[in-house]
């Protein structure tokens, strides 16, 4: 008796615990979501279109970069660490190193000059390019057409009819 009643005590112990972990975990998540959402507001408010030329882009950390030593000091320790999709671009008679959106990162062509949607040093998003799935769905819609409109030979159908009999 006293050792189914340990593994009880033990069993509703590790459920509080996880409980305690599940709601912690809500809390953080609701709050994370309202910061993303602010943050998101005020890039919306403050994006313009510009016209820049895209020099180099590449993943790397953000100290490796060539940065404003105020713009590394807002961005979190963890975040400083981690590799972002940095863009190096001239912007008028500038040739800036700018943060970009990870699905635009992919769909920037390199040296090439394009309109972009930015918020401060951040690239947001690209006007007039389409995106890599983009492409890739209306490749395959092409291929789907052209396979239809390809007119099946006299020749192939009698064969056709021959090998169901």
């Amino acid at each position: 008796m006293g050792t189914a009643g340990t593994f009880w005590t033990i069993a509703f112990i590790i459920a509080i615990i996880l409980l305690v972990a599940g709601v912690v975990i809500y809390f953080l998540n609701s709050w994370a979501s309202k910061k993303s959402a602010l943050q998101n507001e005020m890039v919306a408010q403050h994006k313009q279109t510009v016209s820049m030329y895209i020099i180099d882009k590449k993943k790397d950390r953000m100290t490796n970069a060539n940065m404003p030593r105020a713009m590394i000091e807002q961005v979190p320790r963890l975040g400083r660490m981690m590799k972002v999709p940095l863009v190096k671009a001239k912007v008028g008679p500038q040739i800036m190193t700018m943060v970009c959106e990870a699905e635009t990162f992919k769909a920037l062509p390199v040296k090439k000059t394009v309109q972009v949607e930015i918020a401060g040093a951040y690239i947001v998003s690209m006007k007039g390019m389409k995106t890599k799935v983009q492409l890739d769905q209306q490749r395959r819609a092409r291929r789907k057409s052209t396979e239809e409109a390809v007119p099946v030979k006299w020749h192939e159908k009698l064969s056709a009819k021959i090998r169901r009999k």
